[in-house]
């Protein structure tokens, strides 16, 4: 069964930098869409970014949309979120997810979860 494994993450201040990463030691990611999410204290979970299969695909929500940037490297088999300019309400808890596509629901891969801080 696919598993994503997470890496990266942490805490920085505000206006810093962090990148995520996903892969799945063991599988291909070539024929998955992939998503970020994250979940903050007392939020529900809310899409970050999705890259489709093939990359020509990309979405963001809007607060996210000229700060985040979502890429994947096939040689590497990882999916990439650079986050910049980052703000105390980016806090949250940060998941990868595979799925056929960035508009399906049909998988429930998701990777274990990061923690992003940005505090002053």
């Amino acid at each position: 069964q696919l598993q994503l494994v997470q890496s990266g993450g942490g805490s920085v201040q505000p206006g810093g930098s962090l990148t995520l990463s996903c892969a799945a030691p063991g599988f291909s990611l070539a024929h998955y869409a992939i998503g970020w999410f994250r979940a903050a204290p007392g939020k529900a979970r809310e899409g970050v970014a999705c890259i489709s299969s093939n990359g020509e695909d990309i979405d963001y929500a809007d607060d996210v949309k000229g700060r985040f940037t979502i890429s994947r490297d096939k040689e590497k088999n990882t999916v990439y979120l650079q986050m910049n300019s980052l703000k105390p309400e980016d806090t949250a808890v940060y998941y990868c997810k595979a799925d056929r596509l960035c508009t399906s629901y049909e998988y429930d891969y998701w990777g274990q979860g990061t923690q992003v801080t940005v505090s002053s």
